[in-house]
């Protein structure tokens, strides 16, 4: 590849057109109440802060039906990418033979003949800085594709003219034919080796190194495509457990038990560090694992009154997984007939995995207690914030990202708390729950009491 041709819509499910939708559908089923069904939960409308809001474009976000009307609509876009833009720009064989290298190849062979050794390496050095195909071959062309959602990339292997032009035939069919229009902060053309691509979270690009061989000793590398873990992921990532630049203990979750909290790290980590194995990068995951470990164990050493290194002592064990032994954080919760529960931080291995895959579930035991249940919380009738029974209600919020964004400066501990557990909800005395809604709430210390 030598240019990627990263896409992105502007609110594409925002702006998807009833019509053009109804008449997608109404193509492929020929059911005219049907057609009316669906037209009526496009255009149903929404409730917000009590206000009925018409729906005139896009699908109803949080409908069930949206993902896959939103791919069917879509799926336009994707035959006119294989029927009209792909066949254009894929033709040719193979790459022409670059006749300076092949040159230099002949050299190579005439002087190994005559054992004139020290010629040899210096030619072989000056071939290995070459190509061994035409880069510029004007009869070779290659044209890749690949969406998801409303996300893009192409992969242009030929002039930047290319990509500039399929850009372009993009951004005409999407405004002619879907009412769509393309983002142009996002839809970016980037040069494939010098520059990194974005998509879905991975940066991509293409290797080069001139000097990495396989055995037979040919370079291995050049022209490949890379996934990279982006820098700032993994800074972000590390800074939800940091302050002042070190890893520091999480307050909010302290009132859990050391079960709860150990499978929440894990959960944490385990979701981000397998999403990023097929980067080649991946081995730098380390330096988060270490970082969650230290507030993970600052964690329990503030909830426990003691140290680190007792933690550390308490907890540290080995554990096998695939053949190979980890050190661990772990904790088990018996229960009478039945196999424990097991909670561990840790316990896989981090580096470049070419086959890896997402593994939902956690090998033993769950994320959380039984008392994270909405009913069971209720039922345990005990304040999560100040610990007293009695008159327990439930605080909701509409969206946890309303709680991030908020403006304020030091958030209070009610607020803290429904970010780290990724909760909607809190089980809270009347007293608490009073002084929550009119902003008085005096951020009592949590208790070390084991509430879900």
């Amino acid at each position: 590849m030598k240019w990627f041709v990263e896409g992105d819509i502007r609110d594409c499910f925002g702006s998807i057109d009833h019509s053009i939708l109804l008449g997608i559908l109404a193509a492929k089923v020929k059911d005219n109440r049907f057609v009316r069904l669906m037209k009526r939960f496009l255009e149903c409308g929404y409730m917000e802060d009590w206000k009925y809001n018409s729906t005139l474009s896009g699908c109803p976000q949080g409908g069930i039906l949206s993902p896959l009307l939103s791919n069917l609509y879509m799926d336009k876009f994707d035959q006119f990418m294989e029927k009209h833009i792909l066949p254009v720009y894929n033709y040719g064989g193979r790459r022409t033979e670059n006749k300076t290298y092949k040159a230099l190849s002949n050299q190579i062979k005439k002087h190994m003949r005559h054992q004139d050794w020290k010629i040899v390496k210096e030619l072989n050095k000056q071939r290995q800085s070459m190509p061994s195909k035409d880069a510029f071959d004007p009869a070779f062309r290659r044209l890749y594709y690949i969406r998801y959602a409303d996300d893009w990339l192409l992969g242009v292997s030929g002039p930047m003219q290319d990509a500039i032009k399929v850009k372009e035939q993009i951004r005409t069919f999407l405004v002619s034919e879907l009412k769509l229009t393309l983002s142009e902060e996002k839809t970016l053309i980037t040069h494939a080796k010098t520059e990194k691509a974005r998509f879905l979270g991975y940066d991509i690009h293409v290797l080069h190194q001139d000097t990495k061989h396989d055995k037979r000793g040919q370079r291995s590398i050049n022209g490949v495509i890379g996934f990279r873990v982006p820098d700032e992921k993994m800074k972000d990532k590390a800074r939800q457990y940091k302050k002042s630049g070190k890893p520091t203990h999480r307050k909010e979750r302290t009132v859990n038990s050391d079960f709860d909290i150990i499978a929440q790290y894990q959960s944490e980590f385990r979701g981000f560090a397998q999403y990023y194995l097929l980067a080649y990068n991946a081995h730098q995951l380390h330096g988060l694992k270490r970082t969650m470990e230290l507030s993970l164990a600052r964690t329990l050493a503030n909830k426990f009154k003691t140290t680190v290194n007792k933690i550390f002592k308490m907890y540290k064990t080995t554990r096998e997984t695939d053949g190979q032994s980890y050190k661990v954080l772990q904790t088990e919760v018996k229960r009478e007939e039945k196999k424990p529960l097991v909670a561990y931080f840790g316990g896989f291995k981090l580096g470049y995995k070419k086959d890896a895959v997402i593994v939902d579930a956690l090998p033993t035991g769950k994320v959380f207690s039984i008392k994270s249940q909405l009913i069971d919380r209720l039922m345990n009738d005990t304040c999560e914030l100040c610990g007293s029974s009695g008159n327990i209600e439930m605080h909701h919020v509409k969206k946890l990202k309303d709680l991030e964004s908020n403006g304020r400066k030091e958030k209070p501990e009610w607020m803290k708390r429904m970010m780290a557990m990724r909760r909607k909800t809190l089980a809270v005395c009347l007293e608490c729950h009073t002084k929550i809604h009119s902003g008085k709430y005096d951020g009592k210390r949590f208790i070390n009491a084991n509430v879900g």
